[in-house]
């Protein structure tokens, strides 16, 4: 099934980061075929006072379901030092190394207390949007929402600037 992981991180090497993320999801059972650019962006949510993230989607290729691929995205967060919520240190939207969203999986709608799908910021952030849109245009969600019609109603006050090139694929 194809779907679609978003990726972020403040801390460190940031590109590094998002690099080794990518690389780190084959052994996870996650083909990743295709890397957006990457995007520097603003913070946004409640912990403002934190460096810029450096953003990129990437489109995957698994034959994980919605909680196997969550688990598999948590792993690979947790190898590159990410600290989970429960865990001390933990900071709600705070600063971290890496984080791995799952955005969409193919047309599937999931909902579970640990996961919704489509990720329920997926039409509400532009440093999301910019990216899958980079990936491919004519994305929807489950319901049909066009995803380029979602970004062309936000307001265009979210700091979110192109920063570099596509992360390398693995295999390619």
């Amino acid at each position: 099934m194809i779907g679609y992981l978003g990726l972020g991180s403040n801390v460190g090497d940031r590109r590094a980061q998002l690099q080794a993320a990518v690389d780190a999801l084959p052994a996870h059972a996650v083909r990743v075929v295709a890397s957006s650019s990457t995007y520097d962006t603003d913070p946004v949510g409640p912990v403002r006072d934190q460096p810029a993230f450096l953003n990129a989607c990437v489109r995957i290729a698994t034959d994980l379901g919605p909680e196997a691929l969550l688990d598999a995205c948590k792993a690979v967060e947790r190898e590159r030092g990410r600290t989970q919520p429960g865990e001390e240190g933990y900071v709600v939207k705070g600063p971290r190394p890496i984080d791995v969203d799952l955005l969409l999986l193919g047309d599937t709608a999931f909902r579970s207390a640990r996961l919704t799908l489509p990720h329920e910021q997926v039409t509400a952030r532009r440093f999301v949007l910019i990216p899958l849109l980079e990936l491919d245009f004519d994305l929807v969600t489950p319901d049909g929402e066009r995803l380029s019609d979602a970004l062309a109603r936000l307001p265009p006050d979210e700091g979110v600037r192109r920063a570099g090139d596509p992360l390398a694929v693995p295999g390619s």
